[in-house]
């Protein structure tokens, strides 16, 4: 019985193996190929570019599974790599010019003809450069972008530190849904030099990826050209708050309340910074709603101010730039002691001036009396006389 039964465990153990090795042979003979002719296309869009390729070679083979390709991508320098699984045969997204990028792709087969395991070809790489022409310190510096309100977009520059005075600078833009680049039409200048550019109604463009090449000219040398990739709702910087109010409602809550910014960005996208002041003491705290309630730290104070600032909130943009402070609006305690000062010295002055006009008025008319009568005497005295 022992000899039986170590030879059913023995031939278990056989089928096993044997199935399994079936399973690795039948997998480990299943190859595909990468992509064809994959490449890093530019159709000219300032870092907008084109990955595409075309199908793996002998695909009929596995009309019964399911083929995507996997897709890694990057800027040269970048410390990690973009991924993307896809069905198509191209693929499109934003670059950095200023580096390089590199990507890679390959193909994956998943399905019945796999026996339900994946299988991966190997990789495929493409590069794309744009050659450096001009020297580094001819670039631009310090490029500065901001969305104003999101109606008016607005960026300037400052000349790179190695040129000459005969360069002046050009930009470029482009975004999603423009047929081809443009060049900024109302150039910021300085000294007959462009320094910034004011752009027009960028129509639905607002949370599109906004490229931007700045390059220059020069007889005497070659001017580097500079890339930039802005994205709009992340450099909005709205209107300030207005229409301040300051209420005490008892001895120690007090309501702050402001008007939302105008303009086309939604009340739910505001955050509000609040900068509130107490005699000599002063403090900052936030809120999503243009209303907030705080405690006084002292009944005694006498004096209470505050202004508000706005930013676009994270539910929104990633990013934002805060908007210039608003006007303080403040509460002056024991206002009815100034109130009453106020209209007591000017009512005091009247008092004083009617009393004055009152008594030379008086006097005149004295005056004209006692003339009026003494007239008359005389005029008896002279009756008498005659008579």
């Amino acid at each position: 019985m022992a000899f039986i039964h170590l030879d059913i465990r023995c031939l278990y153990t056989l089928l096993l193996c044997t199935a399994f090795g079936s399973t690795l042979s039948s997998n480990a003979e299943i190859k595909v190929n990468p992509p064809q002719d994959f490449e890093i296309m530019d159709p000219g869009y300032l870092g907008y570019l084109y990955l595409q390729w075309q199908p793996p070679l002998s695909l009929d083979n596995f009309k019964e599974c399911t083929v995507e390709y996997e897709l890694k991508y990057r800027n040269i320098g970048s410390a990690s790599w973009k991924t993307i699984i896809t069905k198509n045969l191209h693929y499109k997204d934003g670059f950095d010019l200023n580096k390089g990028v590199e990507a890679k792709i390959h193909t994956l087969l998943l399905g019945q003809c796999t026996n339900g395991s994946e299988v991966q070809s190997s990789w495929s790489e493409a590069t794309y450069w744009i050659s450096p022409q001009g020297n580094l310190e001819t670039k631009i510096q310090d490029m500065y972008c901001v969305y104003y309100n999101r109606q008016h977009l607005l960026c300037s520059w400052k000349p790179g530190m190695c040129v000459h005075s005969d360069t002046n600078y050009n930009l470029f833009y482009w975004y999603e849904g423009l047929d081809h680049v443009l060049q900024c039409a109302d150039y910021i200048k300085a000294n007959g030099k462009n320094i910034g550019c004011i752009f027009p109604y960028l129509e639905s463009s607002d949370c599109k990826d906004f490229y931007i090449c700045v390059n220059g000219s020069s007889e005497s040398q070659v001017i580097r050209p500079s890339y930039f990739i802005f994205h709009l709702q992340n450099i909005v910087k709205p209107l300030p708050p207005d229409d301040l109010s300051l209420t005490v409602k008892n001895s120690e809550e007090i309501n702050l309340k402001w008007s939302i910014p105008k303009g086309p960005i939604p009340a739910k996208c505001f955050i509000y910074e609040i900068e509130f002041i107490e005699d000599d003491t002063a403090w900052v705290t936030t809120t999503v709603e243009n209303e907030i309630n705080i405690t006084r730290t002292s009944n005694e104070s006498h004096e209470l101010c505050f202004l508000v600032r706005s930013k676009v909130n994270i539910y929104c943009s990633d990013d934002g730039i805060w908007s210039e402070w608003s006007d303080e609006q403040c509460w002056k305690g024991n206002t009815w002691k100034e109130t009453l000062i106020f209209f007591m010295i000017p009512l005091a002055f009247v008092s004083l001036l009617v009393l004055l006009i009152t008594c030379l008025i008086l006097y005149k008319q004295k005056s004209l009396l006692k003339t009026i009568f003494h007239t008359k005497k005389e005029a008896s005295s002279n009756q008498v006389i005659q008579c």
